[in-house]
């Protein structure tokens, strides 16, 4: 099996879904932003936090423009309206959701301010963001197992990336944070480690890709589907009240 055959986003999705992220991001988000209400996810990527946060009866709409999430998002009993769309041409009516949540999404970095905006139309109640909170990449699927010298990415906590990007009028009016720990369950390191080499542009011949190899399985634990790897997250829960 050839390393091109790992989808880089199922393998994150195959990751939360073996995470504790859930488990422990989603009471926090329900004692912050209580009354959930009709839900609208943007960037829902696999649905697992908004599944687990949309209250029975509610509608739930998803904005989700990866065809291998809105694979996943429909296998759900009870799935989202699906969006295959990016937030920035969703036709989705003003005030028409009592939440809006956004996980992980790269908008709440890269493009904080407008993102915003369009959170604050769309929505009657809430706007919550879920960022990454940790010292530590936050792009590459299991870069956290890399040293930064192969990795090379930004390791500015992404919260303080998005707080940076809004003027104080706009500052979220409550920030909290949670611990998690990002679980991969690998059947094989060594395709694996050719997947990330190639993500990182190594050359075929590159000698770091036995390092690469070698540091992963040197972090790895047994598991019945073959390797364990886990990286500590952090994440930071942003609430706007309307």
């Amino acid at each position: 099996m050839r390393a091109s055959v790992f989808d880089p986003l199922e393998l994150y999705a195959a990751a939360m879904d073996a995470s504790d992220y859930v488990a422990t991001v989603a009471p926090l988000v329900r004692r912050v932003a209580p009354d959930i209400g009709d839900l609208l996810d943007v960037g829902a990527g696999g649905g697992q936090l908004g599944h687990a946060l949309r209250p029975a009866n509610a509608r739930w709409t998803a904005i989700e423009p990866s065809p291998t999430m809105r694979r996943r998002l429909v296998r759900f009993s009870d799935p989202p309206v699906v969006l295959s769309c990016g937030w920035e041409t969703s036709d989705i009516a003003s005030g028409t959701h009592d939440t809006v949540l956004a996980a992980t999404m790269p908008a709440t970095m890269e493009n904080p301010g407008t993102f915003l905006k369009h959170c604050r139309r769309w929505v009657r109640r809430q706007v919550v963001w879920v960022v990454p909170a940790q010292d530590g990449p936050r792009g590459l699927c299991f870069a956290g197992c890399l040293p930064r010298h192969w990795h090379g990415e930004d390791e500015t906590p992404g919260v303080d990336v998005t707080l940076r990007g809004l003027p104080p009028a706009d500052q979220p009016h409550q920030v909290d944070f949670a611990e998690w720990t990002f679980t991969g369950v690998i059947e094989n390191l060594i395709e694996l480690a050719s997947f990330l080499a190639d993500r990182l542009g190594w050359p075929a011949d590159d000698i770091r890709r036995t390092a690469l190899a070698a540091h992963l399985s040197a972090q790895a634990k047994p598991h019945a589907k073959g390797f364990c790897l886990e990286i500590a997250r952090r994440s930071a829960v942003l609430v706007w009240r309307l």
